[in-house]
């Protein structure tokens, strides 16, 4: 099951077990039982602190990890390798004493909740988004016995897929009831369940005295600002609805200067800890509501409470641009999906459309290729806008078909799930339909600047911040940085550049105004 290479990592990794811990293996004869039989041992091999004993999970295969003596309050109903072999190894780790990294505060918020909390969430074992939701659950039923957490390899439990009707991940229930959909940080979890989570952090940051510099949003321009910025010496917040923004979701990274590779999660928690290096408050789960100025710059969050800074740097990033036809919004979830990478899957041997022919578009029709019966992408102009390269190899798969001048006018469903969609043939006028399980919306980004529109900054025809060559917005002592503004070329590693540049521009700035 695992090569000595990651054999030899794990060996390392375990010698942080404090207190022993059992295995319970649940299966039967089939091939995946004894799969995850084959894993379980080895790992127990690995360390004379972990034992396998039979199991009685009601789904099987199934792994329970516990400390030794005490039932399972963590399983994986599955094989967790892939992006999940992560979320076994912290399990592991976890279950035996390691001490979890997590902000001690919120720590003792897990460990006093009440009631009783039965999580399951479905995976896939190539959803990027997966892991961390699926690694907080776990810490939070290690840190308090009211709570249990099963991971489901969607892939393996179809019949409860089917009844539920799941047709993106993560999606996690609590108690028998459909809880959320998507990614989700441990503090927003716990934010959930304690009615009076809000209204504390919301009283907290209210007493926050001014900042120097604050950050609006935690991608790649908001960390290298942050970063920046508290390398002068000045008093630096990052405010985020959560750390990291779209890079988090980002499957491969191939383009980032001197690093071959890595991954968004991967990269993400670099920037995070590199942020917090330098002490930079961090304040996530808050969304930015409006942008004035009283005697210093004021932002408004949702939460009520108002945080003020002498300069604040605006980086909020960009979405996924949705299609805005009828029958989206309602079959959101239920086949119309934002990532291939994550919900692929779920479509199997069944016909999907692409709405994209860029880059973006032409990847995720090769991708889906190799898993799903067929692919159509649909492309509104006249020739697709992805690279040759990617044009050429899409062409050359006998499942994918690329259809140009498509104007997507309707996603059709049953109530239940998505069965189609309408389309207008921009050349001859004709209305045409496709009948399709799933449907993958790859059409671009749109700035998250909405919350914008009633300040003093100025916007773009298309919501983009303008910006000058030092981050500078039309607002005094406001700057931009990142996907949110007019700066081409939505690019990690541009973010990052526009976030230093911004940084160095509103400290310029500070210092010569003598605030």
């Amino acid at each position: 099951m695992l090569d000595n290479n990651l054999k030899q990592q794990l060996s390392g990794y375990l010698q942080h077990i404090k207190t022993p811990i059992d295995l319970s293996l649940s299966g039967d004869d089939g091939a995946k039982s004894r799969e995850l039989a084959a894993l379980a041992e080895e790992i127990a091999a690995l360390s004379g602190d972990i034992d396998v004993i039979e199991g009685n999970d009601g789904r099987s295969p199934s792994l329970g990890i516990a400390p030794r003596g005490q039932a399972p309050r963590i399983h994986f109903a599955g094989i967790p390798l892939g992006h999940e072999f992560t979320s076994l190894v912290l399990a592991l780790l976890q279950s035996g004493g390691h001490p979890a990294k997590a902000e001690p505060e919120l720590i003792e918020q897990i460990q006093q909740l009440e009631g009783q909390y039965r999580f399951e969430t479905y995976v896939s074992l190539s959803c990027q988004n997966c892991p961390e939701v699926v690694q907080a659950l776990n810490l939070m039923a290690t840190l308090n016995p009211n709570i249990s957490h099963v991971m489901i390899d969607g892939a393996l439990f179809q019949d409860e897929v089917a009844e539920r009707q799941i047709m993106a991940v993560p999606a996690v229930y609590l108690n028998g009831e459909h809880f959320g959909q998507g990614r989700m940080s441990l503090a927003e979890i716990v934010a959930r369940l304690d009615s009076g989570a809000a209204e504390r952090k919301a009283a907290e940051l209210a007493e926050k005295a001014p900042y120097d510099v604050l950050v609006v949003g935690g991608g790649p321009a908001g960390a290298a600002a942050a970063i920046y910025a508290a390398r002068k010496g000045i008093r630096t917040a990052v405010v985020a609805e959560r750390f990291g923004g779209q890079v988090a979701d980002t499957v491969g990274i191939e383009n980032f200067i001197s690093v071959p590779h890595t991954e968004g999660p991967r990269l993400v928690a670099s920037l995070e800890q590199h942020v917090k290096d330098y002490q930079v408050e961090i304040h996530s789960g808050q969304r930015a509501a409006a942008l004035r100025r009283g005697e210093l710059l004021e932002v408004e969050l949702a939460s009520g409470a108002t945080l003020s800074a002498k300069s604040v740097i605006l980086a909020t990033g960009a979405r996924w641009r949705e299609l805005g036809v009828p029958g989206e919004a309602e079959y959101r979830t239920r086949g119309v999906a934002y990532c291939p990478h994550c919900d692929g899957p779920f479509f199997k041997g069944k016909q999907v459309a692409v709405i994209g022919g860029g880059n973006s578009g032409i990847e995720a029709a090769i991708d889906l290729a190799g898993i799903v019966e067929h692919v159509t992408v649909l492309e509104f102009a006249d020739e697709l806008r992805a690279d040759q390269v990617l044009v050429q190899k899409a062409q050359s798969l006998a499942n994918v078909t690329l259809i140009t001048n498509a104007q997507t006018t309707e996603v059709v469903g049953d109530g239940a799930k998505v069965t189609g969609l309408r389309y207008l043939d921009r050349q001859s006028g004709e209305e045409k339909a496709l009948a399709l399980a799933g449907i993958f919306v790859q059409i671009g980004l749109v700035p998250n600047t909405n919350w914008l529109r009633e300040s003093q900054v100025e916007l773009s025809p298309r919501g983009e911040i303008l910006v000058d060559a030092r981050g500078a917005t039309s607002m005094a002592g406001v700057f931009a940085a990142g996907d949110a503004t007019t700066t081409p070329y939505k690019q990690i590693i541009i973010a990052m550049g526009s976030g230093a540049t911004a940084a160095l521009g509103a400290f310029d700035r500070l210092i010569r105004s003598g605030d």
